[in-house]
């Protein structure tokens, strides 16, 4: 599928009745929508002391709940264009809610200042780029192969130095770098919206199912900036 993000007029009405600016809007609602459900989930899950009790009473439950997650995007990545709109939003909402288990655990590691100005960074950060990718006439396409090159080197040094304790000490400059590639990825995603708003203009269904995958898009790129700063800034409780 070719997207040209530039062939669009901002007074151009979808088929669902949406300009390009309202359709924008919706997409960052389900966004952080996805989010106060993931730190809904989170806080409920400190509060209550769940996340302990899981994990001492539910072997590998971390694991299990990494892999539902990883399956749920792999499922709306490779089936978008078939599923049905509310199937959709179930998923999203379900990765929402398995993710808050998983940030929960860092409200136990963290403390309270830390993850609030980490939060609140966050949302400076990435409303900053978001408009930046939002409004440039910069094709931003062709940050593409950089940041998918600088998401594998994360996830190879992630894995790596879970078996090789001597990568720890590199830990803040893998933070640095995962900070700009989560920064990029959040003006890239932000302009594929209007990109998937011209492509699928025509057919209602896709559009909307169209909107809810850019917002899980959005959805990963807040969250681990978000989780890149707190690494880098955070205090941890002692």
């Amino acid at each position: 599928m070719s997207f040209d993000p530039y062939e669009f007029d901002r007074s151009y009405v979808s088929s669902q009745g949406d300009t390009l600016g309202q359709y924008t809007a919706k997409t960052f609602l389900w966004m952080v929508l996805g989010l106060l459900v993931t730190f809904g989930v989170a806080v409920g899950c400190w509060v209550t002391r769940a996340t302990i009790y899981a994990l001492y009473y539910i072997p590998y439950i971390h694991l299990v709940v990494l892999v539902a997650t990883l399956a749920i995007s792999f499922i709306m990545v490779g089936r978008m264009e078939k599923m049905a709109v509310g199937t959709a939003i179930a998923l999203f909402v379900t990765f929402s809610a398995l993710f808050g288990f998983t940030l929960s655990i860092y409200l136990f590691v963290y403390e309270l200042a830390s993850l609030t100005l980490c939060f609140l960074l966050t949302a400076v950060y990435f409303g900053a780029l978001a408009a930046y990718g939002f409004f440039t006439k910069r094709d931003l396409a062709n940050l593409r192969t950089i940041l998918v090159s600088g998401l594998i080197f994360l996830i190879i040094f992630g894995l790596l130095s879970m078996f090789i304790p001597g990568f720890q000490m590199f830990d803040r400059v893998i933070c640095l770098i995962g900070i700009a590639v989560f920064l990029g990825y959040t003006a890239y995603d932000t302009q594929k919206i209007r990109a998937y708003y011209n492509y699928y203009s025509a057919s209602p269904d896709m559009l909307a199912k169209a909107s809810i995958f850019s917002a899980l898009q959005l959805y990963l790129d807040f969250v681990n900036l978000f989780l890149y700063l707190l690494r880098f800034l955070g205090n941890k409780r002692r």
